[in-house]
């Protein structure tokens, strides 16, 4: 990537990550607002082909489809490197959902049917994505009928037509992951769908299908595709389409699980959404899912997982004092990342002419 004069002011933090801070930007020239990815050099050292891989994904990926983040520019300075995407200001889906004042199985099945067409469009383009959970699924608006998102391409792969078995690095996010990554046996885009199960399940009920106690149990539980519809109480407002659909996708066999074409052709996700989801045969409101939810999604799950998340799960032996490890060092190391890329950031807003962030009138 080539250093070109900078044309946004940076704004306000979004987000963190290992490498990275997601800042607001704005555009000089056209006052358009985007989220800006702040790279620190420093930070990446060794790891820059994940980057360029990352843009690579997204310029094959930007424009080509409405439930997909596009790339709108991409550029870097001495110290930092930039990826500017749409700035999605309806927030995650968990967040969205519990915000909301009523959540039925239409709903889910609409989300999904988001989720697995964008995937479908990746797949066309021999893409991967290796990291489908509920947060990196972003809404571009506030509005009621904004589009559900997917997000954040940076464990993101180009395969060839092999479908099943063109990767081997074993990455992503636990509860999300598929066996065959566990058992490191070579993987492609099935893994994707695997997910997608795994994320239908969630918005059904609120907890994924393999949670345990630890991340061992829950790996065993993963790979023996142990899971179930239970407890009942917590399922019984949920239809016979919709647990057909999860367990046509939570196979074992990458082989034999729904493709994202097929799983777009499955009733619980007709193009029309069969009535049924949202009106009973009595004319009443199917019933809410909403308490059942936000009972279970609650904000510690959402941190539980953000603990357990991994960019590479490698040995797994001695997994409890690798965890306890982990949670005595987050706090810290989160911090001194987003300090050490601030001040990249800081270095590289400098260099391009000391911009700084402008409290302009949003148009």
């Amino acid at each position: 990537m080539a250093a070109v004069p900078c044309k946004y002011r940076i704004g306000p933090t979004l987000g963190s990550g290992t490498y990275a801070v997601v800042r607001e930007c704005v555009h000089i020239e056209t006052h358009q607002y985007y989220a800006c990815k702040v790279i620190s050099k420093r930070l990446m050292k060794g790891h820059e082909k994940m980057i360029v891989n990352e843009i690579r994904v997204m310029e094959q990926l930007s424009k080509g489809h409405p439930n997909i983040v596009t790339l709108q520019d991409y550029f870097e300075t001495a110290n930092s490197l930039y990826i500017i995407t749409d700035l999605c200001r309806g927030g995650e889906l968990f967040d969205r959902i519990c915000k909301k004042k009523f959540f039925r199985e239409r709903d889910a099945a609409k989300l999904v049917r988001s989720i697995v067409s964008a995937v479908e469009y990746l797949h066309s383009k021999g893409v991967v994505h290796r990291d489908i959970k509920p947060e990196n699924l972003l809404f571009a608006t506030e509005d009621d009928d904004s589009e559900l998102l997917v997000a954040d391409f940076g464990l993101s792969k180009m395969v060839d037509e092999n479908t099943y078995s063109t990767l081997s690095t074993t990455c992503g996010t636990p509860a999300y992951m598929a066996p065959e990554i566990f058992r490191r046996q070579g993987y492609g885009k099935p893994v994707d769908m695997w997910a997608i199960g795994v994320t239908a399940y969630f918005l059904l009920c609120g907890y994924t299908p393999f949670d345990k106690d630890s991340q061992a149990e829950e790996i065993e539980a993963v790979c023996a595709a142990d899971y179930s519809f239970t407890p009942e109480k917590f399922w019984s407002d949920v239809g016979d389409e919709a647990r057909d659909f999860i367990n046509s996708i939570l196979i074992i066999d990458p082989s034999a699980r729904l493709t994202a074409s097929q799983a777009l052709q499955h009733p619980w996700l007709a193009p029309v959404v069969s009535p049924s989801l949202s009106i009973t045969p009595t004319g009443t409101p199917t019933p809410d899912l909403l308490p059942t939810f936000k009972q279970h999604a609650d904000p510690r799950m959402k941190l539980r997982r953000s603990l357990l998340a991994v960019k590479a799960v490698g040995d797994f032996k001695d997994e409890g004092e690798k965890r306890k490890t982990r949670r005595e060092m987050w706090g810290t190391e989160e911090r001194k990342v987003v300090e050490e890329a601030e001040r990249a950031q800081k270095e590289a807003e400098e260099e391009a002419g000391g911009l700084e962030w402008v409290n302009e009138k949003r148009e």
